[in-house]
């Protein structure tokens, strides 16, 4: 028991300066908003499927896999959340929430309301990106660039989303990586590609 309770204590204090500057790095107390409706189904900016009836949210700073706590200062009603998604892009609001978290802190009838937002955990950092070359709705067209790819080199793989979109993928590029990548794709005809965390 001592030597759990011990471990708690170190990794408390490890943990606390990490979230304390992300405090002060990511902007957390203003106003939220939620979305759903059209966005039902669509995918997030992580490549998620979005529901609004999950506890998730958009944020535009924190990493993706970050778990807040959003608090109506009104109420004390609070919510746990992961960012899966990017937003809310309208100034003055901090974060966009499922309809689900909107409904569980008492602010979906006001649609905009004032919050509190508390960092609960940080995920660790990723050092490999994803670069999404292409996507397409026919999968014979992303095998054909898979193919592609693979005679240039790379090694790609193809994500079979919902919707029937097949996303033509590079996974894994270490970041130190990124750069040479993008300009070897820029040179056989895609200077315009997605780089994802996941």
């Amino acid at each position: 028991m001592r030597v759990r309770f011990l471990c708690a204590v170190v990794l408390a204090a490890m943990l606390t300066p990490a979230l304390a500057l992300a405090q002060t790095e990511h902007e957390l107390d203003g106003l939220a908003s939620w979305y759903g409706g059209k966005f039902q189904g669509r995918l997030t900016a992580n490549g998620e499927v979005f529901d609004t009836n999950q506890l998730t949210a958009a944020h535009r700073t924190l990493p993706f896999g970050t778990i807040v706590r959003v608090i109506n200062p009104v109420t004390e009603q609070s919510v746990v959340v992961r960012i899966n998604d990017r937003g809310p892009f309208v100034e003055g609001r901090v974060i966009d929430l499922s309809r689900a978290a909107a409904e569980a802190i008492g602010i979906a009838a006001a649609g905009v309301a004032p919050v509190r937002v508390e960092i609960i955990h940080l995920p660790a950092e990723r050092t490999t990106r994803t670069i999404q070359v292409a996507s397409f709705s026919q999968r014979d067209n992303a095998l054909a660039l898979y193919q592609r790819l693979r005679s240039h080199g790379f090694e790609p793989a193809i994500e079979d989303a919902s919707g029937g979109v097949h996303r033509v993928v590079l996974p894994d590029v270490p970041i130190v990586s990124l750069d040479d990548h993008r300009n070897r794709l820029a040179s056989i005809g895609h200077p315009n590609v997605l780089v994802r965390s996941r």
